[in-house]
């Protein structure tokens, strides 16, 4: 069956496999500086430190863990991580099970916490890079998706002689690093493959499962409100979102990395707490009220003029929609046509005021207001 898959003619051609080789040489046994285009620039400077580090590309890799204690004491301090990242581990190992990939959890020092997967442990390459436990920092390992990832704070696609041991050069491995509340690294999510062929797509597919899980972060969090963000235009509802966590008395509690890249001057790690009314140019009373209206977002004015969409839900309701177990993509169907409805009965029936209000073109709310009635 593979045979005539042609899904199966992702492999690195000759030719990427050759300059990899060739970087390898340059960098690592002559030298030298690499030229643009030999392998990605994360590549490059994930060599040049572990050379600094006075690691040799030919050494025995040994997979070490960590001790007992310090096992037991990390496996304590990432429990919250552990629990927001386990469904989205179990989807990610079923995207890729005919892959001959499996995925991997770290915390922020690249000590495995969890795994999921097709993992043959009969293979000890499968087998030693899984054991919860294990150091699969840069430091140890040398470069890798899981050292590159977190030393980058971006993702990353490593394949075969792209990773700095002789010994690692079996492996192909994406990876992305994971923000929590704070906005400080948390550990970071692999997805990782023995004698398999290239797939740079996983990257994309490890980046929404990051998302998700940093999503699953912040709403684990202890909050009152839970803000829902994006630009007029977007819909709400989606991953893509950003989101704000407050607590009874405006303060914000913390955010998604999707939140931090729209609303400029949100906390940091260690970083005194900020409140709403800090980012956006209003008090922060009216967004509890907005909870009490779930199907009709509100404009949010940044101090910058820019203006943000938001739809805030209170912590009583988000337990109220678990506990009906309804599935979230009813409940979005539910609120846009809420939000429709409304929309469209304040405008008397004038669809084009309803779409302005809305943030959205005629045509979309003709297509949707279809759809609401079929």
């Amino acid at each position: 069956m593979n045979a005539a898959n042609p899904s199966t003619q992702t492999e690195a051609s000759p030719s990427r496999l050759a300059r990899i080789a060739q970087a390898r040489q340059s960098l690592m046994q002559e030298g030298g500086s690499l030229g643009t285009g030999w392998v990605a620039p994360w590549v490059e400077r994930s060599w040049q430190r572990c050379l600094n580090l006075g690691l040799e590309p030919s050494s025995h890799v040994s997979f070490a863990q960590v001790t007992a204690p310090m096992l037991r004491h990390t496996l304590e301090a990432n429990q919250h991580l552990m629990e927001a990242a386990h469904p989205m581990l179990q989807n990610l190992a079923r995207a890729i099970v005919n892959t001959r990939y499996f995925a991997i959890l770290t915390n922020a020092d690249g000590v495995v916490v969890d795994a999921c997967g097709a993992i043959d442990h009969a293979d000890p390459r499968a087998h030693q890079i899984t054991r919860v436990g294990t150091d699969l920092s840069e430091r140890s390992i040398g470069t890798t998706a899981i050292g590159t990832a977190l030393a980058e704070r971006q993702p990353v696609w490593l394949h075969r002689g792209e990773h700095f041991f002789e010994a690692t050069s079996v492996y192909s491995c994406a990876g992305a690093p994971l923000f929590g509340p704070d906005g400080g690294c948390v550990g970071m999510l692999d997805v990782t493959g023995v004698d398999a062929q290239e797939r740079p797509e996983l990257k994309h597919l490890v980046m929404q499962s990051a998302c998700k899980i940093e999503n699953a972060l912040v709403t684990a969090l202890p909050h009152a409100l839970l803000l829902r963000l994006n630009w007029p235009g977007n819909a709400l509802g989606s991953d893509a979102d950003g989101m704000l966590c407050l607590d009874a008395e405006g303060w914000i509690t913390g955010a998604n990395p999707v939140a931090r890249q729209m609303v400029p001057g949100l906390a940091g790690p260690d970083q005194a707490v900020v409140h709403v009314s800090e980012v956006f140019g209003m008090p922060f009373e009216p967004l509890f009220d907005a909870a009490k209206r779930p199907g009709c977002p509100i404009e949010l004015p940044l101090w910058s003029g820019l203006r943000l969409q938001a739809q805030a839900i209170t912590r009583a309701d988000e337990a109220r929609t678990l506990q009906a177990g309804a599935a979230p993509a009813r409940a979005l169907r539910a609120v846009e046509a809420d939000m429709i409805r409304k929309a469209v009965d304040d405008a008397r029936g004038n669809v084009g005021q309803a779409a302005r209000t809305l943030g959205i073109s005629r045509a979309t709310l003709y297509r949707k207001l279809g759809q609401k009635s079929s």
